[in-house]
């Protein structure tokens, strides 16, 4: 029998219509245009403002996308993961609601959470159920409303993230497209330079902690930026290493969207052209689980069958680490 690797068949994306340009920061928080934008590479973010509309609304929007785009019967969907740091509520599955409302009534599910790694790790996940043998349809979907943890007085963090959602679905493949190979690493030592400390166990939520905005995110940034720069670019090396795989040889660098330094520092480190670098950062900013398959969605049309991807990614925890997989299919978009 041939080897089955889990190959991604369809993407799919979705971003709120609300635009939170620069400008719009500049009367909120003392920054400016010019200052945000040397310093992350970020212009504009998406968020999500409806009342009541969660994480989970993004993921389904996302996920209609892709059924749409595929052409698929949802009920043929037998898991489906939601990767998010900001599930729609403490005790209760985003994944299921998720699955419910597009109609994947066949499918379990779960949420999945490693902060900005969600989606990376979530790709390991859902491809190790692939290659069992035992199921032939994951769907894994990125989807964070960032917003609902953001000081909006914070300027360290309002000017960085945003609100998305991106899917992928993931089928068996026996001509040795799709996933190749992974390096994922975490460290939680690192846990208290970037969280959101109130609403989880060891520090419920009281009207004294949402008085003082302790249940909006915090991170230390100069902290951040060096273990992400550092360990970003080091698992990639690892994996390419690993895999035999030279700057020539890479099709494509996936890398998480957090900061345009931090994606142009993996980039140098394995020394590869810009115009190979997957960027979005300026449109959308750290969307956090989901900024992996927006990428993989805006540039769906350039991806050739067979193309070399590493994918990359680093987040609180910290969680981190790389993903070497094989393009499956040429776009018709």
């Amino acid at each position: 029998m041939s080897k089955i690797s889990a190959a991604i068949t369809a993407v799919g994306a979705y971003v709120p219509e609300y635009v939170l340009t620069n400008q719009i920061l500049e009367t909120l928080v003392d920054t400016n245009d010019e200052w945000i934008t040397t310093r992350t590479g970020i212009k504009e973010r998406r968020i999500l403002k409806d009342e009541g509309k969660g994480s989970s609304y993004l993921a389904i929007k996302a996920a209609q996308d892709l059924i749409d785009k595929k052409g698929i019967d949802p009920k043929t969907i037998e898991l489906v993961i939601v990767a998010t740091a900001t599930p729609d509520m403490k005790a209760a599955s985003t994944a299921a609601y998720t699955a419910f409302h597009i109609g994947a009534s066949n499918a379990f599910s779960f949420d999945l959470d490693a902060a900005c790694s969600s989606f990376l790790y979530g790709m390991s996940v859902a491809a190790k159920y692939i290659e069992s043998g035992r199921y032939k349809n994951v769907l894994l979907i990125g989807a964070d409303k960032m917003s609902s943890m953001i000081n909006y007085k914070d300027r360290a963090t309002c000017i960085i993230f945003g609100d998305g959602a991106g899917a992928v679905l993931f089928e068996p493949n026996e001509k040795g497209f799709g996933l190749q190979d992974e390096y994922l690493r975490s460290d939680g030592s690192g846990r208290e330079f970037l969280q959101a400390t109130y609403g989880g166990s060891s520090y419920p939520i009281t009207a004294e902690a949402m008085e003082s905005g302790k249940q909006y995110a915090f991170q230390e940034g100069r902290t951040v930026f060096k273990n992400a720069v550092f360990n970003m670019a080091d698992a990639t090396v690892k994996v390419l290493e690993r895999n035999h795989l030279t700057k020539d040889s890479v099709d494509w660098l996936v890398a998480h969207q957090a900061n345009k330094r931090i994606i142009d520092a993996t980039a140098q480190r394995i020394d590869l052209e810009e115009e190979k670098v997957m960027m979005n950062i300026h449109k959308y900013g750290n969307t956090t689980s989901a900024t992996l398959p927006l990428l993989l969605n805006d540039y769906e049309s350039q991806l050739k069958k067979g193309d070399n991807l590493i994918f990359a990614a680093f987040g609180g925890g910290f969680n981190w680490g790389a993903i070497y997989l094989k393009w499956a299919y040429n776009s018709n978009s």
